[in-house]
Parts: structure tokens; C-alpha cells; sequence
């Protein structure tokens, strides 16, 4: 009788470890929750390849791919890919609930977590039908807790109350946002491993008012807007320049490998050189990079040679090699990436570059001709979530590149 009933358990305990080593596959819904318990809500799918779980996390026309998931009895662990942060749930009656932790070097930021399965909603189910359509360009303007303001360009496309869009700055732009219209009200959301954000307004004929965006564990800041076709951000080629009596830059960092790269190594010369200023910790970085290798493909037989420049959370070595070596597996990176050992914080990129008047944001991205001059800087990165922002950029950024490399 014992033994039937150890094996009994056994088996149970069996049971009970294969199913909680397995995730529902399909749509979920998840929400991330601010101290305040504002949900920030995203949608990601579930699927088994070859008998292991593996997520994608959806964001409009984005799906960002997800595999290192890992489990201990009725606990999952999830790692995203990339960005220094991850997941630590319990599985609860078919739901994950625990924390998704972000790693920011000397400190960690924690916010609750909890994810439904078959729920393929976002915002709310069964939303009402919207009152008003958004789609089109608006100029936005957000005001902080200290008062400071800044304008950034909101692009919104609307097909019932289905809601996509994003908000460029002159640093970037906020990746790919997903939501709806319910009545005159607008809610969009967005999560990419390192950033989430909810923003959310009130739609008055041709104005925004009342608005929130809601960002991390505590970040609540004010927008307004209004309908603007001719909005306009300040030209990204003219944010940050050289310093008075430079035509070139320099640098000496070390590779993967520890061997040190400069701009006066041999590949470099007689070349068209694209110097990317990046971190792998930054989304916008993440775009471009996505971007330069392909057109690493299509320019450099021509001759143009890529060499990105990397400034981490961290100053030490071994540790920034490891951010970096995810990005360069991601993407496939081609060209060399160089550890600069300085971080992104403060003025340290500008310490590392003293021929540059200031480092704006990042991306920044120099652009230097074949004599070694450089011709351009371009501060920030328009990604494809901006649609014809992205478009614009590229086809600019070629035609530029075509006409230096026709130069003698």
C-alpha cells in the first residue's frame, strides 16, 4: 500500500513538473504596473520550436523574438535579449505573476507583473467604437515634473479603433506603439525589453488634451497636441558639430578581441567611413544597427567601411564585451564594434571625442569622407515604427553616400 502510494506521488510530482515547465502557447496579455498601479499593457505569442517555448513580443507591426526562458518547478525565468533585464514569475492558475526586473548597473528597478493566455485585447475587451480619427502628423509637447518642455512629433494611423503610431524627438523616437480609440479618448502602449510606456489623451476636433505618458516605475509626464501636417523636428544633421578649427576625428579603442582599431588602420583609408556612436543597452542603437548592416551589404563592395563605437553601462571590459557580443549575434553585425571604456552617462562620450562639440543623444552617427574629413553628423535614429520618417532618412542617407563615394 506504501508503495503504491510513493508511487502515486511520483507520478503526480511528475505531472505536476512537465506541466509547469510549459507555457499556454497562443496570444497573452501582459501589464507591467507603475508604483502607482498604472497598468501598462502589451501583447505577446507564445509557440513551441522543436519542444521548447519561445515568445514574441508584439508591438504594432513589430515582433521581437524571445528564447532564453528557463524554469524551476512553478517558477519561469525570462530573459530578454539585448537589454539588461528580465523576468522572474510564478506560474498561478494558468497566469505568470512575479517581476520584471531592469539591470541598470549599480542598481536594479523592479516592477509587478502579471500575464493572462488567450487574450489577444490590449487596452480592454470589447472596446467601444472610437468618436474620432487621429490618423496623421501632430505636434506634441511634453512638460515634465520640473516644468521643462520639449516638442516632438506624434504619427498616428488609425483603421476603426485599432490605434498605431510613435512620437519622434530629436534623439530618436519611441519605437513601435500599439492601442485604441474608445470614444474621444486615445490609449497607446508599448514594451521592448528595456522601455515600456503608456500614453494616453483626450481627442478635441484638432487638439490633444489631458494627456499622460506613463514610463517606468514612476514617470508621469503631461502632453498636449495639435493637428500639424507641416510638423517639423529641427534638422538632425545640424544638432552637434565639430569643434572650431576640426576637420577630422580620431580614436584608439580596443575590438572584441582587445586589439586596438583607429581611423588611421589601413582599411579605413581612401574610404567612405561611417563612425556609429551606440550602447547596446539602447533601443534606437538597436534600429540603426539593424539598418547599417544592411547597408553594410549593399555599400561596403563599393567601398564604404562601418566601425561602431560602443559606450556601456559599464567601464569594465569583460562585461561590456558581453552586451555587445548579444547585439553583434542579433544582428548579424559585420563591422567592427569597439569598446570605448567610457559609459554613456554624463559628458563621457564627449570626453572620449574632444574634436566634437557635444554628444547630443545616441545613435549619433559621423560621417566622414574618403579624404578622411568629416562631412556630417547625424544625431538620432528615425526607425521603421515611424513609416515615412524612416523612408526619408534612408533614401537621404544614400543618395549622400553615393555622391562621396563618386568623389576623387
Amino acid at each position: 500500500m506504501k508503495r503504491k502510494a510513493l508511487l502515486f506521488l511520483l507520478l503526480m510530482l511528475a505531472f505536476y513538473i512537465g506541466f509547469a515547465q510549459k507555457l499556454t502557447t497562443g496570444i497573452w496579455r501582459g501589464a507591467l504596473k507603475t508604483g502607482a498601479g498604472i497598468e501598462i499593457p502589451f501583447n505577446f505569442e507564445v509557440s513551441n520550436v522543436a519542444g521548447k517555448p519561445h515568445l514574441a513580443i508584439i508591438n504594432a507591426d513589430d515582433r521581437f523574438k524571445v528564447d532564453a526562458i528557463s524554469f524551476n518547478k512553478d517558477s519561469v525565468f525570462i530573459r530578454m535579449p539585448l537589454f539588461d533585464s528580465e523576468f522572474r514569475l510564478k506560474q498561478m492558475a494558468g497566469k505568470l505573476q512575479g517581476k520584471w526586473i531592469r539591470h541598470l548597473g549599480d542598481h536594479d528597478v523592479a516592477m509587478d507583473f502579471i500575464a493572462t493566455p488567450n487574450t489577444p485585447w490590449r487596452i480592454i475587451p470589447h472596446a467601444p467604437k472610437a468618436a474620432v480619427n487621429i490618423t496623421g502628423r501632430w505636434s506634441a509637447t511634453f512638460v515634465n515634473d520640473k516644468g521643462k518642455s520639449s516638442v516632438t512629433i506624434g504619427e498616428f494611423n488609425q483603421t476603426g479603433n485599432k490605434l498605431t503610431g510613435t512620437f519622434l524627438t530629436t534623439t530618436g523616437d519611441d519605437r513601435y506603439l500599439e492601442g485604441i480609440v474608445m470614444g474621444n479618448t486615445l490609449y497607446l502602449s508599448g514594451f521592448d525589453g528595456n522601455n515600456n510606456y503608456l500614453f494616453t489623451g483626450k481627442v478635441n476636433g484638432k487638439t490633444i488634451t489631458q494627456g499622460r505618458r506613463y514610463a517606468g516605475l514612476a514617470s508621469v509626464t503631461n502632453w498636449t497636441a495639435r493637428r500639424d501636417d507641416n510638423a517639423r523636428l529641427p534638422d538632425a544633421y545640424a544638432l552637434t558639430a565639430l569643434k572650431p578649427g576640426y576637420k577630422k576625428i580620431d580614436f584608439s579603442f580596443r575590438d572584441m578581441q582587445g586589439k586596438k582599431v583607429s581611423l588611421t588602420d589601413s582599411r579605413f583609408k581612401n574610404k567612405v567611413v561611417i563612425v556609429q556612436i551606440l550602447g547596446s543597452w539602447c533601443p534606437n542603437c538597436m534600429d540603426e544597427t539593424a539598418y547599417l548592416v544592411n547597408y553594410y551589404k549593399k555599400f561596403h563592395p563599393r567601398g564604404v567601411e562601418i566601425v561602431g563605437l560602443a559606450y556601456e553601462r559599464t567601464k569594465d571590459f569583460n562585461k561590456s564585451k558581453a552586451s555587445l557580443l548579444q547585439l553583434k549575434n542579433r544582428f548579424n553585425i559585420p563591422y567592427p564594434l569597439l569598446i570605448t571604456g567610457y559609459t554613456a552617462s554624463g559628458d563621457d562620450p564627449a570626453k572620449s571625442l574632444p574634436m566634437l562639440a557635444k554628444v547630443v543623444g545616441f545613435p549619433t552617427t559621423i560621417i566622414i569622407d574618403k579624404k578622411g574629413n568629416v562631412r556630417k553628423i547625424h544625431t538620432g535614429f528615425s526607425g521603421p515604427g515611424t513609416g515615412n520618417y524612416y523612408t526619408e532618412f534612408k533614401k537621404e542617407f544614400e543618395a549622400l553616400t553615393n555622391n562621396m563615394l563618386a568623389e576623387r
